[in-house]
C-alpha cells in the first residue's frame, strides 16, 4: 500500500542535528495520520507521499520548516517567589501567549536565590534537523481516525507523541 491521504503510517527514525550529532532515535515505530493532519512536519509527509513499507530516506529540515527560529522574546525572568518549591532546572510550566490564546510551555533554564529564568522556545528551535526515516507499515485509516484527525494504536488509544513533540502533534 502506498502512503497517501487518509493512511496511517508507522515510521522509525533517527534524528540528528545538521552536523550529525544524534538527538533522538525511536525505539519503536511512531504512528501518524498522513495527509495534512499535523501529525508530522509537512516536509516529512511530502517525502513519504507515494512510498510503501520498507522505504528509507534521509531529509533535512531547516528551522523554518521544523520548530522555527530561536526567539529571544520567549525568555522570561520572573521572581522565584511566584513558583512552587522545590524548583529545579528542567521543570516546565504552561502559560498563555501574549494574546491569551495559545498555551506556551516554559522550561526553567536557570535559578538564582530570587529569580527564575524561563525559556518558551521549543528545545529544538533554531536547529536544522536531519531525519533518517524508515517506513515500517502503511494502512488505511479508519473512519474514526479521519473524523478525529488522529491515528490510534491497535487497542484504540490515541498515539502518544515522543519527547520532542515530533509525532503525532507538532507544537
Amino acid at each position: 500500500m502506498k502512503i497517501a491521504k487518509h493512511t496511517v503510517v508507522s515510521v522509525v527514525y533517527k534524528l540528528s542535528d545538521a552536523q550529525g550529532n544524534l538527538i533522538e532515535e525511536s525505539d519503536k515505530p511512531i504512528v501518524y495520520l498522513h495527509g495534512g493532519y499535523n501529525g508530522t512536519f509537512p516536509g516529512i509527509e511530502e517525502v513519504l507521499e507515494g512510498h510503501e513499507t520498507g522505504f528509507s530516506t534521509q531529509i533535512q529540515l531547516e528551522p523554518i520548516d521544523a520548530f522555527g527560529d530561536y526567539d529571544s522574546r520567549r525568555i522570561k525572568i520572573e521572581p522565584r517567589k511566584r513558583f512552587p518549591e522545590p524548583l529545579e532546572v528542567g521543570m516546565q510550566f504552561e502559560s498563555e501567549d501574549e494574546e491569551g490564546v495559545d498555551p506556551i510551555i516554559y522550561t526553567v533554564t536557570d535559578l538564582t536565590a530570587d529569580r527564575v529564568v524561563l525559556d518558551g522556545n521549543h528545545p529544538l528551535a533554531g536547529i536544522a534537523l536531519r531525519f533518517l526515516l524508515t517506513v515500517r507499515d502503511v494502512r488505511d485509516a479508519t473512519a474514526d481516525e479521519v473524523e478525529q484527525e488522529r491515528a490510534y494504536d491497535d487497542s484504540g488509544l490515541e498515539v502518544i507523541e515522543n519527547n520532542y513533540g515530533l509525532f503525532p502533534t507538532l507544537h
